[in-house]
């Protein structure tokens, strides 16, 4: 058994476990950053999920290590894709045209961006990186870790780490579990919460349908049919009674109206810069921005309504990860060999056998991603806990905006977009203003010495849906880092910084200052209702009932 010694331990290389790990390596720490897959990036590399990003992304308000990332994703196509003259010479460049984001792009870039910019760390002996590696074991002494033991997946080799500090990055929050870190799965209820959209009473298997990504281009004439999936005639035949019919069809719940509707993968001209299908949703490569005569498809990022799984909980008492997680890659391979073969096409055909898999987009022998998409995790039980009331606009006064933190150390924006869960609840879509990040959030009510890194921070299960995506993830990687810091240079500990005023200040005068990390909104945006924001019309959200 290895045993090391680092400044600071991050479990899980995800988005926010790397924006830890430069946090702070930049400040001067030895780090050592650990990755259950092959690759770093979580949601946006081994998820293979495009980045979901709020209307102000391309603004100065989003701070410094996140631009740079999104900067060295266009110049890595710059450098090395074919673009046309006038596309490379575009500043806000979208090599995929998706209509989900002003940055949709393929894994593999993604990844090279980030081990760009962790480069001249690990160079450095600063940043240690350890992949195919999970937890497998904890040791505490009252409310401290004082060790994690990790496992190579490949070699079965073991490492037990030290460090002051520890942060958990990992997607399902899995050294909660192993430290007895107090922590929440699943729905709170309304009397815990107080949240108008809460479950009347607490429920653990309320959790948000995880989704097996993959990437695809279309070669018309051309015969990609995979294998019929084990399980295809369960997805092809079964209907959940809040869906609008089987999964494997072309109709899903539209969030603005609560109702079903149609929405197929392609309506029109393929080579419209958008367009309201599921192909342009999530198009990840737009061949009209290329040399045709060295790309010639697009490729579009199949993340869509109708291959999330809802099935069954990854988490809690009961919970069979391994068998859920076999079952939402089954449903998504299950979706695609339906494309491919029956699903309706407007000229009255059925199927497109020209859809094809792309594996050396995602590095892995099936063309599926390497991993889930997670959205939910298990969450502490922190020293302060975002609810509905701070962000939503419908429970806000008209123009307050969203609360304001004194310890806030950061920004971010998303609505609370929760998925349907494994309770059978459907979609809940709730506009809400751009927020906060509080420093209350990421320190757990006991544990002195571990800080949560990804989507387990102090929100609740309807907060989490606007706290978990890219650009907040990154926010909350960078928070921890720069508290890891300055907890190691002043030999205190985050629950000292959280309880003193002026080592808050401390705190955000390191972010905003040395970092570039804005921890508000400046008041006319804060203020500001999305749909405000955006040059096109936004529909009116039809409010999902509240539950009863």
């Amino acid at each position: 058994m290895t045993e090391l010694n680092v400044d600071l331990l991050v479990v899980g290389g995800g988005l926010g476990g790397v924006a830890a790990a430069l946090t702070a390596a930049r400040l001067g720490h030895r780090v050592l950053l650990t990755e259950e897959t092959d690759w770093l990036g979580g949601q946006l590399t081994a998820q293979a999920v495009p980045s979901d990003e709020h209307p102000w992304i391309e603004t100065p308000h989003v701070s410094s290590g996140y631009r740079e990332l999104r900067n060295r994703i266009r110049d890595y196509y710059r450098r090395n894709y074919p673009l046309l003259p006038e596309v490379a010479a575009q500043e806000v460049l979208n090599p995929g045209l998706g209509n989900v984001s002003k940055l949709c792009v393929e894994p593999r870039v993604a990844l090279a961006a980030l081990e760009e910019m962790l480069m001249p760390y690990v160079s450095a002996g600063r940043i240690t990186v350890l992949l195919d590696t999970v937890p497998v074991g904890a040791e505490t002494d009252g409310d401290r870790v004082t060790s994690v033991t990790l496992r190579g997946t490949r070699t079965g080799e073991l490492t037990t780490v030290t460090a002051p500090l520890i942060a958990d990055a990992t997607e399902l929050g899995d050294l909660l579990e192993l430290t007895g870190t107090e922590h929440v799965i699943g729905a709170e209820s309304q009397d815990e919460t107080g949240e108008p959209y809460a479950a009347p009473v607490a429920d653990p298997t309320d959790q948000q349908a995880i989704t097996w990504c993959f990437p695809l281009e279309y070669r018309p004439g051309e015969e990609h049919v995979i294998d019929k999936p084990a399980s295809y005639d369960h997805w092809k035949t079964h209907a959940d009674p809040f869906w609008p019919g089987p999964q494997l069809s072309w109709e899903k719940i539209d969030i603005h109206t609560m109702k079903g509707r149609v929405n197929r993968i392609f309506e029109g001209d393929l080579d419209a810069v958008s367009l309201a299908d599921l192909w342009h949703f999530r198009r990840i490569r737009a061949r009209t921005q290329f040399d045709r005569g060295v790309i010639d498809t697009d490729i579009t990022l199949v993340n869509w309504p109708n291959i999330d799984y809802w099935e069954a909980p990854l988490l809690g008492p009961g919970a069979d990860r391994e068998k859920a997680l076999q079952r939402c890659k089954e449903l998504s391979l299950s979706y695609l060999h339906w494309m491919q073969t029956e699903a309706p096409r407007p000229d009255g055909g059925h199927g497109y056998p020209g859809l094809r898999l792309r594996p050396d987009l995602t590095g892995t022998a099936d063309g599926m991603a390497k991993a889930a998409y997670i959205r939910e995790s298990r969450r502490i039980k922190a020293r302060f806990t975002v609810l509905e009331q701070h962000i939503a606009v419908v429970d806000r006064p008209e123009g307050a905006g969203a609360e304001r933190f004194a310890d806030s150390v950061g920004v971010g924006h998303y609505n609370i977009d929760l998925h349907p869960s494994t309770a059978g609840i459907n979609y809940v879509n709730l506009e809400v203003y751009p927020f906060q990040l509080p420093l209350g959030a990421l320190v757990p009510v006991r544990m002195r010495n571990l800080l949560p890194a990804n989507k387990n921070i102090g929100t609740t299960h309807i907060t989490n849906g606007s706290y978990r995506l890219h650009p907040v993830e990154w926010s909350i990687g960078e928070a921890v880092g720069a508290l890891s810091a300055l907890c190691l240079n002043r030999g205190t500990e985050p629950h000292a910084v959280a309880g003193s005023p002026s080592l808050t200040e401390d705190l955000q005068r390191l972010l905003t200052g040395t970092l570039g990390v804005p921890v508000a909104w400046p008041e006319e945006i804060a203020v500001m209702r999305p749909s405000q924001a955006r040059k096109h019309a936004t529909p009116t959200y039809v409010l999902p009932e509240r539950r009863a």
